[in-house]
């Protein structure tokens, strides 16, 4: 907030536009918070990410469906070893990419919420490495999902380079790098 232009709450009709969007916490804050935002548009490299992004703002019932039965049954586990194995066989799964759009957000999603410090790494050929991140149990806040459809509803998503966010360079567009 500090870092945004002194006179940005009295800007009409802003395109916000943030070239690597990741998490999105910050494409989140502002179109909560200032209501002058008519458009945004969001890009990324990570192609599952972007899916996912899309996969929000259209239908979350079944990414939520799906993460309940997975974390059910990672929370149902014995022991730290169990939900480690767990872990790494789901991991190894999602590497394989052989499974459906939905599935694979649902593993994304999944593997984000039990890996290390919640980090997203890939090797050098493409695949998800981030260790286990010990864990006792995990959710996710169902209603979350809904208040992210909804926040969504006027965002492009875009996939690719961020130089293809170039083109909405002009008045009134508030771009954010991180």
């Amino acid at each position: 907030e500090q870092r945004l232009p002194i006179d940005f709450c009295e800007w009409e009709n802003v395109t916000y536009v943030e070239p690597f969007v990741g998490g999105g916490s910050v494409l989140f804050h502002m179109l909560q918070t200032h209501r002058n935002i008519s458009r945004a548009i969001i890009n990324d490299i990570n192609k599952v990410l972007m899916r996912t992004y899309l996969q929000m703002q259209t239908d979350p019932t079944g990414i939520i469906i799906g993460l309940k039965l997975l974390t059910d049954e990672y929370n149902n586990l014995k022991n730290e070893d169990a939900k480690r194995e767990f872990y790494y066989r789901t991991r190894d799964l999602y590497n394989k990419q052989a499974l459906p759009d939905e599935q694979h957000i649902i593993f994304f999603l999944f593997l984000n919420r039990t890996c290390y410090n919640g980090l997203y790494r890939e090797n050098k050929s493409g695949k998800f490495n981030v260790p286990f991140g010990r864990y006792g149990s995990i959710n996710f806040n169902e209603r979350n999902f809904f208040e992210i459809q909804q926040t969504l509803q006027n965002v492009e998503i875009l996939c690719g380079d961020f130089a293809q966010t170039g083109k909405y360079a002009d008045n009134n567009v508030l771009y954010y790098f991180d």
